[in-house]
């Protein structure tokens, strides 16, 4: 057996029936290993040893019966140390243990427990008592594993709160997230509508300017028009001026051929056609008749004054 731990077969030379002894051994640390190949060592003697803490692994160990870790330097004892089920006697004699892990209330099959001489917690030293005798160390065992129970069945209810709080904390959350973006979606829309309803407005201010501007500049037009049309005398309509026009040119058209055909015949040699010779007549005739008109108004003027 070495300083550091125990070698298999030195371990099954110490091993009388059930019982194994490691006591006495300066063992610094558990050979857990070795342990665990030992299966029939339902009872193990570690104390007056140098042990400060238990490996997790030491929990595995779940065929012990009879653990006597007693005279050793333990300041703690593995947080899942009640894996160990099948426990019935414990002695933490002479450690430096404060507290216990609250798993040591799954030690449904403890009956004896020495926890003499260690810095124990107030509460935790007065319900194990002093275990001075066989029967207050079965005392002990059964105070410390209800005390325990009720550590843990207060650390449930405490665990089960939180875990509560945390859910309802969560579905506050949650509602206030859903009210949130219940919130934002309905500014979303009102803004939405309000913007629709300012276009709106917009092109209904925009759609009456314009049709006010095509009013006034209508009636500016119509204004325009009138002093124009009043400074104007009144016209014929424009179909009996192009009438009149026409009536007007045919007659100057009629008086030019006249007055060419006269020429024709009083200055070429055409005078002595029988068609001349009656142009010739009716010019004689009608200038005749133009000077006896005009004779008779010198009369009808010399008469007037008298």
């Amino acid at each position: 057996m070495s300083r550091g731990g125990g070698k298999g077969p030195s371990l099954k030379d110490k091993l009388e029936g059930n019982e194994l002894d490691l006591s006495l051994c300066d063992l610094n640390e558990v050979p857990v290993r070795e342990l665990a190949a030992l299966p029939k060592a339902t009872i193990l003697d570690l104390s007056c040893n140098n042990l400060i803490s238990l490996p997790s692994d030491f929990c595995s160990l779940m065929h012990l019966v009879k653990l006597d870790l007693s005279k050793n330097r333990l300041q703690q004892l593995p947080l899942d140390f009640g894996r160990l089920v099948n426990l019935q006697h414990l002695d933490l004699l002479n450690n430096r243990l404060v507290t216990l892990p609250v798993s040591f209330a799954q030690l449904k099959n403890l009956k004896w427990l020495d926890l003499k001489d260690n810095p124990l917690d107030p509460v935790l030293a007065k319900v194990a008592g002093d275990c001075l005798d066989e029967k207050q160390c079965k005392q002990a065992a059964v105070k410390v594993l209800q005390h325990m129970k009720a550590i843990q069945s207060e650390q449930d209810r405490q665990r089960q709160r939180k875990l509560q709080a945390e859910r309802e904390m969560e579905k506050k959350r949650e509602a206030e997230q859903r009210a949130k973006e219940a919130q934002e979606r309905e500014l979303r829309k009102r803004e939405k509508a309000e913007e629709k309803e300012r276009r709106r407005r917009e092109y209904d201010a925009q759609k009456a300017a314009k049709q006010e501007m095509e009013k006034k500049t209508k009636k500016e037009t119509v204004q325009a028009r009138k002093p124009a049309s009043s400074s104007r005398p009144p016209q014929p309509p424009r179909h009996k001026r192009s009438w009149s026009r026409s009536v007007l040119r045919v007659l100057l058209f009629v008086l030019l051929c006249v007055l060419c055909t006269l020429a024709a015949c009083k200055l070429t040699e055409l005078q002595r056609q029988p068609l001349c010779v009656s142009v010739n007549t009716l010019y004689e005739d009608v200038l005749a008749a133009l000077q006896n008109h005009k004779t008779l108004q010198n009369m009808l003027q010399q008469n007037s004054p008298q």
